[in-house]
C-alpha cells in the first residue's frame, strides 16, 4: 500500500482503534461506526473513493443505509447524484411500511423501510458488518419486495457475518472494504 492510497488511509485509521467490551462482545471504536474520536476528513474521502469506485453508477436506482451510522457514507457517496433513502429506527406509518427486527452482536432493534419501491436497483452502504444479524433481515425484506440488490458495501467487516452471508447466500452482492479482527485487544486488520 502507498502513503496517501485510499486502502492505506482506512486501513491506518482502523490500527490503534480502541477496544471497550459490552458483556462478552469486543467492540472496536473508530470513527466510521461510531462518530468518536473524531473523523479526519481524509479517512471519509477514502472510504467514499473506494465505494465510488467499485460500483457502476448507471446500473443504480438509489443508495440506501440504516440510521444511524451509515449516514456519513450515505452523504459522501449520494454525492454521485443519485437519490437516497435511510431505513429508520422508528415507524413514520407511511404507507407501505416495512417493519424489520434486527440484531447486532450486543443488541436487538427494529427498524422501517420505506419508500423503496419493487424493481429499484439499490447499493447499500453501512459502516460494519460483524453478525450480518442486522443487514440479513434488511436484504431478505427488500428482495421479497421486489427490489434488485445491485452492491452491499460495507465498510468495515468484523467476525465472519459478511462470509456466513456470502457462502449462504453467494446471490447478495455483500462486500467490506477492510476485515479486521481483535487480536489480544487491538485492532488487526486481516485482508
Amino acid at each position: 500500500m502507498v502513503p496517501g492510497d485510499p486502502w492505506t488511509i482506512l486501513h491506518d485509521s482502523l490500527r490503534g482503534a480502541p477496544i471497550i467490551w459490552k458483556g462478552d462482545y469486543p467492540y472496536f471504536i473508530h470513527p466510521i461506526s461510531d462518530g468518536i474520536p473524531r473523523m479526519d476528513a481524509d479517512v471519509l474521502r477514502a472510504t467514499r473513493d473506494l465505494i465510488v469506485s467499485s460500483i457502476d453508477w448507471s446500473e443504480v436506482d438509489l443508495i440506501v443505509t440504516v440510521e444511524a451510522m451509515g449516514l456519513p457514507l450515505l452523504a459522501a457517496v449520494g454525492d454521485t447524484g443519485k437519490p437516497t433513502v435511510v431505513i429508520r429506527k422508528r415507524s413514520y406509518g407511511m404507507e407501505g411500511e416495512v417493519k424489520v427486527d434486527v440484531a447486532t452482536g450486543y443488541s436487538q432493534s427494529i427498524v422501517y423501510i420505506n419508500d423503496i419501491k419493487p424493481g429499484e436497483r439499490v447499493v447499500i452502504v453501512d459502516d460494519v458488518i460483524s453478525t450480518g444479524g442486522t443487514l440479513e433481515p434488511l436484504l431478505e425484506q427488500l428482495e421479497s419486495k421486489g427490489v434488485i440488490l445491485h452492491d452491499v458495501d460495507v465498510a468495515i467487516g468484523k467476525g465472519e457475518g459478511r462470509e456466513r452471508l456470502n457462502r449462504e447466500r453467494p446471490d447478495w452482492p455483500v462486500r467490506s472494504l477492510a476485515r479486521i479482527d481483535i487480536i489480544v485487544g487491538k485492532v488487526e486488520i486481516i485482508d
